[in-house]
């Protein structure tokens, strides 16, 4: 049996100490004891649904069958218990999961996910479970994996993640390699006794990270969390919901900003601030530079528009200016001249509660409309790690409340 020493949230230092020798876990059903101290839950990981990217092809999809899928998350704040949000909203077939476990990144045991008591459960198409309670004593920024066996073939329907696929119902081990695949766990909850505030990054594949090192946690919003942790500790969760190719206004590989804000952010049980990043994929040509972007116009709009629905929620809106991409594949004039106009918006306009200069942090001093080469990845548009650590330093943190003591 595993014995755990609690950890209070209000000392993650002390308690990520401990955690090598004590490995805080306690498995349990949360009975009414447990229901009785419940005192708030909050999101302490994402990833946003995204549908199928159709990846390989119709004789050879890239899906899962019959196979043992492990992933592992970073809990963005100390908890004493945990629930999973698993998502069928965007699929087109009822999602059948089974043995799902979860337990801390390298412990012996872990503990099954049940849902109403089932190991087996079938999603309907467009809807979520959300799983039972789990008692885990882990203080913030511990590690924990969580495996799920898919018994038919299935083509998940949430943005791509880091994990390790293992044929058969054993759990994939450390052995296998990292894969960059589609999964079907959108959210982590995790019950403390006070809510942390939750800043959401909110964008494309920029946010998402998925240029950055895979399974490192280079990304910006990563980088970021443990900036507020080291400033402020156990006050801050930063959630990361980027999906590769989104766009403000209209639909690509994902739906778009102003439709997917619902479900990605008001939907979730706390959000406190956004932080928006979206309109570089909005503002390129479409492969051809006779068929040009959106124009500025009516990207403020779409901007205004995002802002006044948060707002409406007591939702704070950050926005970060747009990154420079000269030398890209779908770089051009009309794009370029949008971009400045859209990041004099966002620099000197009142749409929104603070603002993060990306572009600032990121440019080429020699040559503003192009990365920094020490920051971006060959393709000129995406950063690199180093490119996702300046845009995380870029962050002012006193704009959400943390202020360095």
């Amino acid at each position: 049996m595993i014995c755990s020493t609690p950890v209070q949230p209000s000392a993650p230092r002390r308690a990520r100490r401990g955690l090598a020798t004590v490995l805080a876990l306690a498995f349990a059903a949360l009975g009414a004891a447990g229901t009785a101290s419940a005192q708030v839950w909050s999101p302490v990981w994402t990833a946003s649904p995204a549908p199928d990217r159709k990846d390989g092809t119709p004789e050879a999809p890239v899906q899962f069958a019959g196979q043992t899928v492990r992933q592992d998350m970073r809990l963005g704040a100390s908890v004493r218990a945990l629930r999973l949000r698993v998502s069928n909203e965007l699929g087109d077939a009822p999602l059948r999961v089974a043995d799902m476990r979860l337990g801390l990144q390298g412990a012996p045991e872990a503990a099954p996910v049940l849902f109403d008591g089932r190991s087996e459960v079938v999603i309907p198409v467009g809807s979520v479970l959300i799983s039972d309670p789990l008692a885990l004593e882990a203080p913030a920024f511990s590690q924990v994996s969580v495996s799920l066996r898919f018994p038919d073939p299935t083509r998940p329907a949430v943005r791509r993640t880091v994990v390790r696929v293992g044929e058969g119902p054993d759990t994939p081990g450390d052995e296998v390699d990292l894969d960059y695949r589609q999964n079907v766990i959108s959210a982590v909850y995790g019950e403390r006794d006070a809510a942390p505030t939750v800043v959401a990054a909110f964008g494309d594949s920029i946010t998402e990270g998925a240029t950055a090192t895979l399974g490192a946690e280079r990304d910006w919003p990563s980088v970021l969390a443990r900036r507020f942790e080291a400033t402020c500790p156990g006050r801050f969760v930063v959630l990361n919901q980027g999906i590769s190719g989104n766009k403000l206004l209209d639909h690509g590989r994902s739906h778009s900003a102003l439709v997917r804000l619902d479900r990605d952010l008001l939907a979730l049980p706390q959000i406190d601030y956004v932080i928006l990043l979206e309109g570089i994929n909005d503002i390129r040509h479409g492969g051809d530079p006779a068929k040009p972007g959106r124009n500025a116009a009516d990207m403020v709009q779409g901007y205004r528009q995002f802002v006044a629905r948060l707002h409406d929620h007591e939702v704070k809106v950050v926005a970060g200016t747009l990154t420079p991409f000269k030398g890209s594949e779908r770089y051009d004039a009309p794009s370029s001249e949008t971009r400045r106009t859209l990041n004099a918006f966002i620099r000197d306009g009142d749409a929104f509660d603070g603002v993060v200069d990306f572009d600032a942090a990121v440019r080429d001093p020699a040559d503003p409309e192009a990365f920094r080469a020490d920051a971006a990845r060959p393709d000129r548009l995406h950063p690199n790690d180093e490119g996702y650590r300046l845009m995380a330093e870029a962050v002012d943190l006193s704009l959400f409340g943390c202020d360095a003591r």
